[in-house]
């Protein structure tokens, strides 16, 4: 466990915020909030109990970016856009308390269905977004193990820096209003803004992708020595961002996580594993890599991701989607190898490209690219060639006068074959409501 109240790590113990109360219940153990009785906590949500939906918690608050405090909503229409935040977020809630299905963003959308359902919307980082169908129960799950393991509860301070149609967002949302926590939903701010408002109301703890990460440090703005726990998610963490972290919340643990829109929580990491990896399993979640016949692959062997655990969701709004089922297990096109039990990742087979008949990984082009000087952004895409089929380019957002030496180390380090072929300038970056790389919207602008 993380005790966020000082920033070291501990053995998994019952949730600090939780008295120690103890109540029968088919002969577990379940720990009620004081001033709570189990039949109300029933109602709310608990460690033990009520794990299989969404529920306001007695002692939870929301407060917007302004600092206003979001209250309870009455049930509305299934499809719910996602500003004012806390009160998407509020209406959200009400329609769950009933076992009412929702959605937060995707107007346009068919309504989702189904009792005890909810939706989220995917990236869409190389496509058009699809509607991920989700029980309450899959993410309610979760939340008891982030309870147990970082101590999210009454009296401890969360904020989510994106929008809730993010999925990122609106899981850590709903996950400290379950757990009781004082949930601050800044979205809306400028970055420095949102420094500013993490210092002043004594967040402990924010859930981020590395992108809302980066505009964060570049935005200026105070130090935040009150920060304890960055759990980050959406894509991998470099070395330089982690670095102006440290910096900024000198006492903040950072745990960066690996999931994807229809596993949720895959791998969790910690200070003992491989910064090249994404982490071990995260608790409740068995790993299994394949080759293409289906076969187990032994650790270090290049294979398929297959994810079984209780997070999974239940499939896609249209009925189309990547993600592959066989017997219980997942499998959303992840590549990648075991390395003493963390797993490595290479990329998915989506974005998979062959050069002179050698597989090639444009994400790990993309992370190698991201560490060198005058790089801010990077994306590597293919284009059609003569001789080798395809060759790869390097997209990128920084200082031009760095082209040259980029390319000189991407031939020593990379070799010819995986190395861009050239360099494409590109200011105006294209985004996702998640801050990740729109890469639909960058092949285009290009022409690649």
């Amino acid at each position: 466990m993380i005790d966020v109240a000082a920033g070291v790590s501990h053995p998994r113990t019952p949730v600090e915020y939780l008295s120690k109360e103890k109540t029968k219940d088919s002969g577990r153990r379940v720990d009620v909030p004081a001033g709570s009785t189990l039949s109300e906590h029933r109602l709310q949500w608990g460690k033990g109990v009520a794990r299989d939906g969404f529920f306001w918690h007695r002692q939870a608050r929301v407060f917007d970016a302004a600092g206003g405090i979001a209250g309870h909503a009455e049930s509305g229409a299934a499809v719910i856009g996602d500003r004012p935040a806390g009160v998407a977020l509020a209406q959200a809630m009400a329609r769950a308390a009933l076992q009412q299905p929702f959605r937060i963003g995707g107007v346009a959308e068919p309504e989702p269905h189904g009792a005890g359902m909810f939706e989220t919307l995917t990236a869409g980082s190389s496509g058009r977004p699809r509607r991920i169908r989700r029980s309450q129960a899959s993410w309610a799950a979760s939340f008891a193990v982030n309870a147990d393991l970082f101590g999210i509860g009454p009296g401890l301070s969360v904020a989510v820096l994106g929008r809730l149609v993010h999925s990122l967002s609106l899981y850590g949302a709903l996950e400290g209003v379950c757990l009781g926590a004082e949930v601050h939903l800044l979205d809306g701010l400028r970055p420095d803004r949102q420094r500013q408002a993490l210092l002043d109301r004594r967040v402990a703890v924010i859930y981020a992708t590395p992108a809302q990460l980066r505009l964060l440090v570049e935005g200026g703005g105070p130090v935040l020595p009150r920060l304890r726990l960055v759990l980050v998610g959406g894509s991998k963490l470099d070395d330089g961002l982690r670095a102006a972290l440290g910096a900024l919340a000198p006492t903040a643990a950072v745990r960066e996580f690996y999931g994807a829109a229809e596993t949720s929580f895959v791998t969790l990491s910690d200070n003992d594993v491989d910064p090249a990896s994404v982490g071990r399993a995260y608790p409740g979640v068995t790993l299994s890599l394949r080759d293409p016949k289906g076969t187990e692959v032994r650790e270090g062997t290049m294979g398929e991701v297959w994810v079984n655990s209780p997070y999974l969701f239940a499939g896609y709004g249209d009925g189309m989607g990547q993600a592959r089922w066989q017997d219980g297990w997942l499998s959303v096109g992840e590549i990648g190898h075991l390395a003493h039990g963390a797993l490595v990742l290479a990329g998915r087979v989506g974005r998979m490209v062959t050069v002179a008949d050698q597989n090639v990984f444009p994400e790990q082009i993309e992370a190698w690219l991201s560490t060198l000087p005058g790089v801010d952004r990077a994306a590597v895409l293919p284009r059609a060639d003569a001789m080798r089929g395809t060759v790869l380019v390097a997209v990128l957002r920084g200082d031009k006068a760095q082209e040259a030496a980029i390319l000189r180390a991407a031939r020593s380090a990379l070799g010819p074959l995986k190395a861009p072929r050239a360099v494409i300038w590109c200011d105006d970056w294209p985004v996702l409501s998640s801050g990740k790389t729109d890469l639909a919207a960058l092949a285009r602008r290009v022409g690649a």
